[in-house]
Order: C-alpha cells, then structure tokens, then sequence
C-alpha cells in the first residue's frame, strides 16, 4: 500500500517538475491546490493563519514530507514552516532534488542549497541534515533522473519514517 505523503516544493519555479513527480504511482501525495484556491487562502486578512491551517490540514494522515528541492528551495519560509511542522508532527521528512528535471520549456535548473541545512532541532541545537536524507538522483539526463526518482522514491520515503520513528 503506498504512503500518504506531504509534498513541500518552491511553486513559481518547480510546479512542473513537481508535478511529475507527484505523478509516480508509489505514493499518494496531497492534491494540488488549484490557482483559485490558492488565491483565496494566501490574500486577505490573516493570509498568514489561513495558509499555515491549509498546510496543517493538507498534512493530516500523512506520513511522510516528501521536500522536492530546486535551485531556490532552501530556507523559503513556507517550507521552513512546512519541514518544521513535519518534524513536530512526527513525520519521516526526506529530500528529493529536482533541478535536473525539465520545465515545461525543457530547461534544467542549478541545484540549489540543501534546505534541511537551514533548520536545527534538539537541544543541541543539530542541524536536521544530519539526520534527514536529501537524495540527489542519478543520471544525466532527465528521464535518467526522472527513472531514478521513480524507482527509489517509495524506498526514501519508507526510510524517512523509519529514521524519525528511532528519533522519537
């Protein structure tokens, strides 16, 4: 049975490559929010509370924040708020890395920062990258990374609630 995952991704610049892999038939992620939607929860008064009771509720049965990190990902707000809440909720967090996948006009992105760098936890002050897994996938081209991801990401999910399961 596949796992209800989280998807955490830097929308402008990602949606598309988002989008495939969300698509991978080994997890069921949350539906994206459609444009009108999102419009209405992040505008207004309160556009803060409403977005992160969006996110709180989009995350309810999950097991797992499946974080797609492009070239811009690392430390944005909403997913430091995303990975933070993940954490707190006691899921598996693991990072996937999807800049060498193609947008919608076929470009490719630099890789970006590892974002699970930018949050610590404990009181130890330890950074979550010493904990939680950001993969980077094999291949040069995008379908090699894109049948790497497909092939792997079940697996990196499993070992992310296994990882924060021995944290607990």
């Amino acid at each position: 049975m596949a796992r209800k995952c989280f998807y955490s991704f830097h929308y402008v610049p990602d949606n598309w490559r988002a989008s495939i892999v969300r698509n991978i038939r080994s997890i069921e992620g949350n539906q994206p929010v459609k444009d009108n939607d999102w419009e209405t929860i992040a505008s207004g008064v309160n556009k803060d509370a409403k977005i992160e009771a969006w996110i709180a509720s989009q995350m309810k049965g999950r097991t797992c924040t499946i974080v797609l990190v492009g070239q811009n990902t690392a430390n944005r707000k909403w997913i430091n708020h995303e990975i933070i809440q993940s954490w707190n909720n006691g899921m598996g967090i693991v990072g996937i890395r999807i800049h060498g996948l193609k947008d919608s006009a076929g470009n490719i992105a630099a890789p970006g920062n590892n974002p699970f760098d930018y949050i610590t936890f404990s009181h130890e002050n330890r950074k979550l990258s010493t904990v939680v897994k950001c993969y980077s996938p094999a291949g040069v081209t995008s379908q090699e990374r894109y049948a790497w991801i497909a092939q792997h990401l079940s697996n990196a999910v499993e070992e992310a609630v296994n990882i924060r399961a021995a944290i607990n």
